[in-house]
C-alpha cells in the first residue's frame, strides 16, 4: 500500500531530515512542501550543528547569548557559521573582572597594571586576545579552524631582525607575520583533536600572501608535515613560488576566494569516538638561501574530500 508523504506529521519528516546531510537536507527541500516545512525545523538543524557548538560559540567575541539573540532559528545560526567565520580563543581564555574602584583602593595604576598583565599572560602561554576562528563546512557540518599566525611557533618569529608583526585590513586578525629575512624557516602549529569532527578526514593549509620584495623560495622545496602527536605521519613536498607544468610531487599555492593564498600542507584521518592528544602541523625549509617576503595570516584546518 502507498504511503502519502504529505500525510505524515511534520515533526517525523523533519526527524528523517535530521538524520541526512545538510546537503540532502537542502536537496529533499526543493522536492515537495512538505519537506521545505520540515526542513526549517530547529528539530534537523540542531542535529547538524556540533554537539559542543554552545560551548564554541561562547568563546567568541560577542558571547554565546548575544550570537544566538540574532537569529530566529537554528537553520540560520547554521548557515552564519558557515559563510561569517566567527573569532574564538584558544581554549586557554583568561577571564578577570575588575573595575576601577578596586584599584583605586589599592593605589595601583589601572592602565601600567593591565600593561603588566598583558606581558606576563603571555608569557604563561594564556591568551586575552582571539587567536582562532571557527566557521562550518556547509555541505556537512564539519568543523573548521583557522589557527592565527600569533598562535603558531615561528622559529625567530619574535626577533625583529628576522620577522615583524603588522596589521592587514584584509586579514580576519589583528596581527599577521611579516617575514623580513630568515635562512631557518620553520612554522609549527597544533590544535587538540577533541576540537574536530570525528571520523573526519582533514587537511592543513598555510594561507599566505607575497611580497613585492618575495625572494628566496622559488628554488627551495620546502616539507610539510600533518599528523597526530607522537605518531609518524607522511610528509609532503611543498613550495611557496609559482607551479610548475606537469610537476605532480609538489604542492603548489592556489589562490582563495578571500584574496590569500593557500598551500596545502597534509593530510590526516581523525578517527570516531574522538582521540586524545593535538593534531600537529608544521612547515619547515632549513638550508642556507634567504628568504624575504612572505606575510602567514595562518593555518587553515578544514575537512578534505576525494574527487
Amino acid at each position: 500500500m502507498a504511503v502519502d508523504i504529505n500525510a505524515l506529521p511534520e515533526d517525523c519528516i523533519a526527524n528523517a531530515l535530521s538524520l541526512t546531510s545538510p546537503k540532502d537536507a537542502c536537496r529533499l527541500s526543493l522536492v515537495a512542501s512538505t519537506f521545505r516545512s520540515a526542513s526549517r525545523s530547529d528539530t534537523v538543524w540542531d542535529r547538524f550543528l556540533p554537539s559542543d557548538y554552545s560551548d564554541i560559540i561562547s568563546r567568541s567575541i560577542d558571547g554565546r547569548d548575544s550570537l544566538l539573540a540574532r537569529f530566529r532559528c537554528k537553520k540560520d545560526l547554521y548557515l552564519h557559521l558557515c559563510d561569517h567565520p566567527i573569532l574564538i580563543d584558544d581554549g586557554r581564555k583568561f577571564h578577570i573582572e575588575l573595575n576601577s574602584k578596586f584599584f583605586a583602593t589599592l593605589g595601583i595604576d589601572m592602565a601600567m597594571f593591565f600593561l603588566i598583565l598583558v606581558q606576563y599572560v603571555n608569557l604563561i602561554g594564556l591568551s586575552i586576545v582571539k587567536k582562532q576562528s571557527f566557521s562550518l563546512e556547509k555541505w556537512s557540518g564539519k568543523k573548521c579552524y583557522v589557527l592565527a599566525a600569533r598562535d603558531l611557533i615561528i622559529v625567530w618569529g619574535d626577533t625583529p631582525q628576522y620577522w615583524q608583526w603588522i596589521s592587514l585590513p584584509e586579514s580576519r586578525f589583528a596581527e599577521v607575520a611579516e617575514l623580513l629575512n630568515v635562512c631557518w624557516f620553520k612554522i609549527d602549529g597544533k590544535i587538540s583533536m577533541k576540537m574536530l569532527s570525528p571520523n573526519t578526514n582533514y587537511a592543513a593549509y598555510l594561507v599566505f600572501k607575497r611580497r613585492a620584495n618575495f625572494c628566496g623560495f622559488h628554488n627551495p622545496i620546502f616539507t610539510g608535515y600533518v599528523g597526530f602527536a607522537g605518531q609518524e605521519s607522511q610528509t609532503l613536498r611543498i613550495c611557496l613560488a609559482e607551479s610548475v607544468p606537469n610537476e605532480s610531487t609538489t604542492e603548489y599555492p592556489k589562490q582563495r576566494d578571500d584574496g590569500w593564498m593557500e598551500v596545502m600542507l597534509g593530510e590526516y584521518f581523525v578517527q570516531d569516538g574522538g582521540q586524545d592528544g593535538d593534531f600537529e602541523i608544521s612547515l619547515f625549509q632549513c638550508n642556507s638561501s634567504w628568504k624575504s617576503g612572505l606575510i602567514v595570516q595562518g593555518i587553515e584546518i578544514r575537512p578534505t574530500y576525494q574527487n
